[in-house]
C-alpha cells in the first residue's frame, strides 16, 4: 500500500509536469522585464531642452493613400535619395515605391517606370545593395518570396529583380526554386537578410540570404553572379537543422544577420523572432561565415521582438528596430486588461541603441527608444501598451551619420484616407541621431543612474 501511494504520487507529479510542458512549453521566460531606459519620442513633451530636438518627434507620412500600407523597406542610392518599397496590402499585393530627396523629411516622388511583374507580389518585398570586389558596378537587389495565402494559388520559390543604375530601372522578375525547379520552397519573407560573405578573411561576391518556410524551417542560399552576370543562387539549406528542436518550439523566423567590428569583422550574430512568444528573441553565432552556428540563445528582455532589422553608427553602435514583445510584471498586468488568453502585450515600434558586444556577452544594451505610439482602436492618446501590428522596418544610415527609420503601423487614432476610409495602418519615417537621442536619455534619465 505504501508503495503503491508513492508511485500514484510519482505519477501524478509527473503528469503535472507533462501538462504544464505542454502548456507553457519547454523554453521558460528568462527575462521578466528590462531596466535599461526607454526614451519616448511618441509624444512632443511639454518642456524640452532644445528646440534642436524637435525633429525626434516629427513622423513624417511617406504613403497612406490605401486603408493598409505595411512591410516597407529602404534603401540609400549613391545620389542621396532613399528609395522606400512596400506592398499594396498586407503582404502580398503589387510593389508600390516612394522616393525622398530630402534625407526622409517629405516623400513626394516616385519611380518613373517599374516592372509589369511587381504587380503580381505574393510577399512583402526586401531590397539591398550589391558591392562587388572587382570593381564591376554596384547592383540593388529587390526580392520577394511567393508565398501560399489561404485561397490563392502560388508558383513557389522566390522572385528577384535587378537594377544596375541605382534604382532608376529595374529587370522584370526572376523566379528561383518555383514547383518547376528540380528543388521547390515556398519561402516566407525572402529574404530576411542578405549578408556579403568572406573567404579568407576577405570579402567575395557572394550573400548569404535568409529565409523561412510555414513550419518554420529556417532556410539560406548564396547568391552569386556568373561570369555573363547571370544571378544565380544555391540550392537552399536548413542552416538551423541542429537545433530544430530549439527551431520548432520557438518557431524562430524573419532572422536577420548582423557583421561584427562595424560590418568588417569575421563573426556574424543572427538575431531572431520568436513567433510562438514562449520564449526570447535569440541569438546565435558564426565564426565560419555562417557555415555551422552555435546553440541559440536566449536575449535580454531589452531585444525580445519580432523582425529586428540593423544597422551600424559611425561610433561603432547598433540601432536595432523591431516590434516591441512585452511578457514582464508589468506587461502581464495590462495583458491582463487587453486579452486574458494572449499573455503578452507589445510596446509598439521600438529601437535598440547598443554595441555588438551586448549581443555576444548578453547584456542589456544602453537604451531603448520608444518611435512611435501605434494606437489601439479604443486609444486616443500614447500608452505604454500599444497596437503590434508594425516592426517591419527599412533603415539608412545617412552621410551625416542620422539614421532614417521608415516604418509602419498606426500612427494616430483618427487619419483617414483621401476618399474618407478609416486607415487601419500606413507608413511613416522617423530621423534621430544618436548625439542627440543620448543627451535626452541622459537629461531625462540621470536621475535614475
Amino acid at each position: 500500500m505504501k508503495y503503491a501511494i508513492i508511485i500514484a504520487v510519482l505519477v501524478a507529479v509527473a503528469l503535472v509536469i507533462t501538462l504544464g510542458f505542454l502548456k507553457f512549453g519547454p523554453s521558460e521566460f528568462t527575462g521578466e522585464n528590462y531596466t535599461i531606459p526607454e526614451l519616448d519620442l511618441s509624444e512632443l513633451p511639454d518642456e524640452l531642452i532644445g528646440t534642436e530636438f524637435e525633429y525626434l518627434y516629427d513622423l513624417p507620412v511617406v504613403d497612406a493613400t490605401y486603408d493598409y500600407m505595411a512591410h516597407p523597406d529602404s534603401i540609400l542610392l549613391k545620389n542621396g535619395d532613399i528609395l522606400t518599397v512596400y506592398p499594396k496590402g498586407h503582404g502580398k499585393g503589387a510593389i508600390l515605391n516612394k522616393l525622398s530627396t530630402d534625407s526622409g523629411k517629405s516623400w513626394t516622388e516616385t519611380l518613373a517606370d517599374t516592372p509589369a511583374s511587381w504587380e503580381n507580389s505574393l510577399e512583402t518585398p526586401t531590397v539591398y545593395r550589391l558591392q562587388f570586389s572587382d570593381g564591376t558596378p554596384d547592383k540593388l537587389i529587390l526580392i520577394s518570396a511567393n508565398s501560399k495565402w489561404p485561397d490563392m494559388e502560388t508558383p513557389g520559390g522566390f522572385e528577384c529583380s535587378i537594377s544596375t543604375d541605382e534604382g532608376q530601372t529595374w529587370s522584370e522578375f526572376q523566379r528561383f526554386f518555383s514547383f518547376e525547379d528540380e528543388f521547390s520552397v515556398i519561402p516566407i519573407v525572402a529574404m530576411a537578410s542578405l549578408t556579403r560573405l568572406k573567404e579568407n578573411g576577405e570579402f567575395v561576391d557572394k550573400w548569404m540570404g535568409f529565409f523561412h518556410d510555414s513550419e518554420f524551417y529556417n532556410y539560406k542560399s548564396i547568391l552569386s553572379f556568373d561570369e555573363n552576370g547571370n544571378m544565380q543562387w544555391s540550392t537552399p539549406e536548413k542552416y538551423l537543422a541542429d537545433y530544430r528542436k530549439i527551431e520548432a518550439e520557438a518557431c524562430l523566423c524573419e532572422i536577420e544577420v548582423i557583421r561584427s567590428d562595424k560590418g568588417q569583422g569575421n563573426e556574424l550574430c543572427l538575431i531572431t523572432r520568436s513567433n510562438a512568444k514562449n520564449i526570447n528573441t535569440m541569438v546565435s553565432f558564426s565564426a565560419d561565415e555562417g557555415k555551422t552556428w552555435t546553440m541559440p540563445r536566449t536575449a535580454p528582455a531589452a531585444l525580445n521582438g519580432e523582425r529586428h532589422k540593423a544597422e551600424y553608427t559611425a561610433d561603432g553602435r547598433l540601432v536595432i528596430t523591431f516590434r516591441s514583445i512585452e511578457r514582464g510584471k508589468k506587461a502581464q498586468l495590462h495583458a491582463k486588461k487587453i486579452d486574458r488568453s494572449r499573455g503578452w502585450i507589445s510596446e509598439g515600434l521600438v529601437a535598440w541603441v547598443g554595441t555588438y558586444e551586448d549581443l555576444k556577452n548578453g547584456t542589456e544594451g544602453e537604451y531603448r527608444i520608444k518611435l512611435a505610439h501605434i494606437y489601439l482602436d479604443n486609444q486616443k492618446k500614447p500608452s505604454y501598451y500599444a497596437g503590434s501590428d508594425t516592426g517591419y522596418c527599412g533603415n539608412v544610415v545617412l552621410p551625416d551619420d542620422t539614421v532614417l527609420i521608415t516604418g509602419y503601423g498606426k500612427f494616430s487614432p483618427d487619419v483617414k484616407t483621401a476618399d474618407g476610409k478609416s486607415l487601419k495602418t500606413y507608413i511613416c519615417s522617423k530621423r534621430l541621431n544618436l548625439k542627440d537621442t543620448d543627451a535626452l536619455v541622459e537629461k531625462y534619465f540621470a536621475k535614475t543612474k
